[in-house]
């Protein structure tokens, strides 16, 4: 029989034949049980305690033979016993060709070490900067160098490590908000509180001091543009910050901002300041309105006042240059002069009056055209009057 099953099968061994039909067993049996003659996970057993029965067969009462059968090792064990042996765990199973060769093995496993090796330092040691970017260089967590764009070389990973930081683009940073709900109360020269809202827009000029010379860089920009807002805002008055002067107020902020981040050595540069609100507080709305309006009364009464003035300045000057020019005919000929005036001025004094004219020979006729006419002018508006 042996000879046909070493025909059938290539011809094994007698050791390969009781491990072929161990594995048999091991199908047929339970995964939890033991084989015949084996009761641990070794397969040494002693092949008097049997194993625990099958879950998915239901015993036979009447099979005598089956019941008393020990079991042979679980499946599992039976791998993890394999493995054991090709990996030179030690085990008796599995017979000297049934597992790994261990120097095959190693060889294998140094060599994909190797290639491991190569392939994290190929990719470590190349680092590609991105147009508009700096990246900055540390060896062994010191600063060591700032890249170009461009594609770098360098020590790989963890010896050098590379940060990458944009250096084009332009941050805004919004101090106060725009909505109505935000407070930022600034004081005014004139001892007056005004609610401000503006915009910082800036950009990273220096990677390196803006990575290692300041600690929580958008805080530090925040903190230095409210110190220079209020620095300013206290040189202005109310009215100049809410209106006229926001344009100066605007450009001594971003001075002062540039001035104290270069002292600090942030490597930052401010590019703009936009105030987008300047109101007076809610708490104060009316009062701020009687104020203002009040302003306004004031200041067109001071136009008003400015404009009389000019045109009674403008007359003076005009009456001014005319004597000038009488006195000039005066010394000419002062009888005639002298008596035209004295005619003119009488002329002007004595128009809108009635009057009579009594010469020295007597009283001489006149007809009072004057009175004539302002009693026919007045004749037709009695009529009216009276028709009603």
């Amino acid at each position: 029989m042996n000879d046909k099953i070493d025909g059938s099968m290539g011809r094994r061994s007698p050791r390969g034949l009781r491990q072929f039909f161990d594995s048999i067993s091991l199908m047929a049996n339970s995964p939890w049980g033991n084989g015949p003659g084996k009761g641990d996970d070794d397969g040494k057993g002693d092949g008097k305690k049997p194993g625990p029965r099958n879950p998915w067969i239901t015993p036979d009462p009447t099979d005598q033979r089956r019941a008393q059968k020990p079991r042979g090792p679980s499946a599992l064990d039976e791998l993890l016993r394999k493995g054991r042996g090709g990996f030179g765990g030690g085990g008796s199973g599995g017979g000297g060709g049934s597992g790994l060769n261990l120097p095959e093995s190693a060889g294998l496993w140094k060599w994909a070490i190797l290639l491991a090796v190569v392939l994290w330092v190929a990719f470590s040691s190349i680092r590609i900067v991105g147009e508009g970017q700096a990246g900055v260089v540390t060896t062994l967590g010191s600063y060591s160098r700032t890249m170009a764009p461009g594609i770098n070389i360098k020590l790989p990973d963890p010896i050098e490590r590379v940060q990458i930081e944009d250096v084009q683009s332009i941050r805004e940073l919004k101090i106060g908000a725009t909505s109505n709900e935000s407070q930022n109360f600034v004081l005014t020269q004139d001892q007056n509180i005004i609610n401000l809202g503006y915009e910082v827009r800036w950009r990273v000029r220096d990677p390196h001091q803006y990575l290692f010379q300041i600690a929580d860089q958008e805080n530090t920009i925040r903190e230095v543009a409210e110190s220079a807002m209020r620095a300013t805002v206290a040189n202005y008055t109310l009215t100049d910050a809410i209106g006229p002067r926001r344009a100066s107020i605007e450009g001594e902020v971003r001075t002062r901002m540039q001035q104290l981040l270069d002292k600090y050595k942030a490597g930052v540069t401010i590019e703009a300041i936009q105030l987008q609100r300047a109101v007076q507080p809610e708490q104060v709305t009316d009062a701020f309105n009687k104020v203002t309006a009040a302003q306004q009364e004031r200041e067109s009464n001071i136009n008003e006042a400015e404009a009389y003035a000019s045109t009674v300045l403008e007359r003076a000057r005009g009456e001014a240059s005319a004597f000038d020019k009488i006195y000039e005919q005066y010394k000419l000929a002062p009888e005639v002069t002298k008596r035209r005036l004295y005619y003119e001025t009488m002329e002007q004094v004595l128009a809108p009056v009635d009057k009579v004219i009594v010469e020295s020979g007597g009283v001489t006729p006149y007809l009072p055209l004057p009175e004539l006419r302002r009693r026919a002018a007045q004749a037709p508006a009695t009529s009216v009057e009276s028709g009603r």
